[in-house]
């Protein structure tokens, strides 16, 4: 095959792979030849262009010398793929890393959620004056929203304006996501506005962004606007509007949402369609609705179904239901430590210590491990991350003389710790210690501590935020006079003034 085609073979459609199979490889036990490092090469792109890593590892190992077109693609690859940590050792190793390089593993960091190691990879970038284009802020903005690094995003907003770039409609949604993610609705939708040009992507971000703050009416709008466009929603449309009637209580707009699918749009359900529905039915209480839905599925449930019928019984404290659910989810998935967490509170909440006793065994007999709280908060463009009962921040005598300075403000108030999430059989006064350093109390003490008067304080959590700690914080904000901005697995929470944007209702 001539080496002009097959280095253009990596933008050719992933059956140009199979071409491969019928050039010879190169023999290196031959006097005289030597493999042809322009066809290796152009190997090693090809295969990582279509995604096959393993073919990537092996055309790569042929090439004694690689050059640096080669070794990025061999980078990119195995950032696409995951293999971060390869593809960093990789990098390290390149006498010279080009923007392609660091871009890829950019990507790479951001793609497998390692947001922290991406940020710190963009002021490495910055420190040996590599070109920042908008492939590399749009991939920095991505970690900040999966961080809530806001001050890191707000500054990357100001990085654009100051330089004057275009903000394209890639890089606009990627802004506007970033503040979504960050609670900051208004700076969100005002980057929206601003935007000359839209797609499907920057419709259904602004429609998530709305969702995920508890705006449930607004996201309503925001879609019969987009439909008044013309532009055509997605899949993926269609669940930021059922999660945003849910998380409001809309029943009947999340209704009428679900029917427009087929009978509007021409569009066939998804699973997460479904169970965005049985969420919806469950949050609002409608648990035969919920139940009679799941059994007129055309389709089998999935654990999203089950997971959030299972959610809906622990809301509303009906034990029999969540057995049925957790039964059902744990055929699918059994090792899903989220459920026996969910059916632990349920019996926790009713005091039935046997029944928890019995999902904790269950746990221990499977090798399931309940994933540790993690709550981060940023100060100063850093990021600080919190695990439940850790006392391993530098400044965690300070956080520790807070919290109780916190808790005896918030009993002269008539605070009392809600233990009915604790899943053991111990003490109440055992139970307010085990509670009291749960993660977000001391992102907050410490967000208390080194953040100036007026300032909000944002907390981002990795798992949902317990009864206890919701109460906690929403008198924080009374008596403290704070306003608090927490993003957990579920939704965001506004705290302000003693209350929270989602009125109980999460």
């Amino acid at each position: 095959m001539p080496r002009p085609r097959l280095r253009g073979l990596p933008r050719a459609p992933p059956r140009a792979r199979s071409l491969l199979v019928h050039l010879p490889r190169p023999r290196r036990d031959l006097p005289g030849r030597r493999p042809d490092l322009h066809v290796q090469s152009g190997a090693v792109s090809m295969y990582a262009a279509v995604g096959d890593v393993g073919a990537v590892r092996a055309a790569f190992a042929e090439i004694m010398s690689p050059d640096v077109v080669c070794v990025t693609a061999m980078l990119g690859a195995l950032s696409a793929g995951g293999d971060v940590d390869t593809a960093r050792e990789l990098f390290d190793r390149m006498p010279q890393q080009d923007h392609v390089a660091w871009n890829a593993m950019l990507t790479g960091y951001v793609r497998v959620g390692r947001a922290r190691e991406a940020l710190g990879l963009f002021d490495e970038m910055q420190k040996a004056g590599v070109s920042v284009g908008e492939a590399t802020l749009v991939s920095v903005l991505t970690a900040c929203a999966q961080m809530g690094a806001l001050e890191r995003g707000m500054w990357v907003h100001s990085y654009v304006c100051s330089r004057g770039m275009r903000v394209s409609v890639t890089l606009g949604t990627a802004l506007l996501d970033m503040y979504s993610k960050c609670g900051v609705v208004t700076m969100a939708m005002e980057v929206f506005e601003s935007m000359t040009e839209r797609n499907i992507y920057t419709w259904t971000s602004a429609l998530s962004g709305l969702a995920m703050n508890g705006m449930g009416e607004e996201c309503l709008e925001l879609f019969k606007r987009m439909e008044s466009t013309g532009m055509e929603p997605n899949g993926v449309t269609f669940v930021a509007v059922l999660r945003g009637c849910s998380v409001a209580g809309l029943v009947e707009e999340g209704r009428a949402c679900f029917d427009s699918m087929k009978d509007k749009h021409k569009a066939e359900p998804w699973l997460e369609h479904y169970g965005c529905m049985v969420d919806l039915y469950g949050r609002a209480g409608c648990l035969d609705d919920a139940v009679n839905f799941i059994n007129s599925m055309p389709v089998e449930p999935h654990e999203g179904v089950w997971g959030a019928l299972l959610n809906a019984s622990r809301i509303h404290n009906n034990a029999d239901l969540g057995k049925h659910a957790m039964y059902k989810l744990t055929k699918i998935e059994s090792k899903n430590d989220a459920a026996h967490v969910l059916l632990s509170n349920i019996y926790a909440e009713s005091h039935n210590w046997k029944g928890v006793s019995k999902v904790r065994n269950m746990m221990k007999s499977k090798g399931v491990k309940k994933v540790p709280g993690c709550s981060a908060i940023e100060v100063d463009g850093k990021v600080h991350e919190f695990f439940v009962g850790s006392k391993s921040h530098p400044r965690y005598k300070d956080i520790e003389t807070m919290l109780a300075g916190m808790s005896h403000k918030l009993r002269l108030q008539g605070y009392t710790a809600n233990t009915k999430e604790v899943l053991f059989d111990i003490e109440e006064e055992e139970k307010e210690g085990a509670i009291s350093l749960h993660s977000e109390k001391l992102a907050l003490a410490f967000g208390l501590i080194t953040l100036p008067e007026g300032t909000v304080i944002r907390i981002v959590k990795n798992l949902r935020v317990c009864k206890d700690c919701h109460d906690y914080t929403k008198m924080i904000s009374k008596v403290f006079d704070r306003e608090i901005v927490m993003r957990d697995r579920n939704r965001f929470h506004h705290f302000k003034h003693g209350a929270c944007s989602c009125r109980d209702y999460w």
